[in-house]
């Protein structure tokens, strides 16, 4: 059964790599045919297996034999392992099936935002319409969403009018993700994704001369992925020692 459950991972991790590419470029995500990004030509279904026809091609274009990036299969690969671990910490049920799609929009902003330092609105609107439905079959626990909803986002929009480096892509993902995982995981998102980003990015800036400009979206994303799994665990294992 996970098995299985890893194989729509790293089917539903294809179409994520269309996505990375497609919506910063605005491309059509849904009638324009796959093609190799180096020669045009249109890639057929055999050349578009998850995983084994990048094997199968030894990375190459079948046509050009242009090296593809290994995105590719990385991409596939850690959408499917995510998706084994959510159903093995939350267990068969529909949340976990929303927390598989959360986690496969939380991969393709952080691959975005990493490259353009932007945010696609659309990738937001679509962590609300799963905020939404979680809500929905959670309904018992509303205000702890609605304060999800506003409890970090409010804080980062403070801290933008005040002048502080906070894009406004930033604050829509942190208001939308809090609807979906509640007040005390979000915060707990957002205080990991600072100490990843502030850790993470300076040794950066050590090691390769990065530039100072910190794409924050997937140091964020990483902590709503640990918050989203893991929150309940580490927020009961912090409050147990007081």
């Amino acid at each position: 059964l996970y098995f299985i459950i890893f194989l729509y991972g790293i089917v539903f991790g294809s179409f994520l790599n269309v996505l990375i590419y497609r919506l910063p470029l605005k491309e059509n995500i849904a009638t324009e045919h796959s093609h190799c990004m180096t020669c045009g030509e249109k890639i057929q279904w055999y050349d578009l297996i998850p995983l084994v026809s990048y094997i199968i091609l030894g990375g190459k274009c079948r046509h050009c034999k242009t090296k593809i990036s290994p995105q590719y299969p990385i991409i596939e690969a850690t959408n499917g392992i995510a998706y084994v671990i959510v159903f093995l910490v939350h267990g068969f049920n529909a949340v976990s099936i929303l927390m598989c799609f959360a986690f496969s929009i939380f991969l393709v902003i952080s691959v975005i935002d990493w490259r353009t330092f932007e945010i696609p609105f659309s990738l937001n609107v679509a962590i609300g319409v799963l905020a939404v439905i979680r809500i929905i079959l959670d309904h018992k626990n509303l205000l702890d969403y609605l304060i999800g909803f506003c409890v970090i986002s409010g804080f980062m929009l403070i801290c933008l009018f005040i002048g502080r480096a906070i894009k406004g892509g930033d604050i829509k993902l942190m208001a939308v993700a809090g609807l979906f995982v509640g007040w005390k995981n979000v915060i707990l998102a957002f205080l990991l994704g600072c100490i990843f980003g502030a850790v993470i990015h300076v040794i950066r800036m050590k090691v390769s001369g990065k530039e100072r400009v910190l794409a924050f979206g997937p140091y964020l994303c990483a902590g709503l992925t640990i918050a989203m799994l893991f929150g309940t665990n580490i927020i009961n294992w912090y409050i147990s020692m007081f």
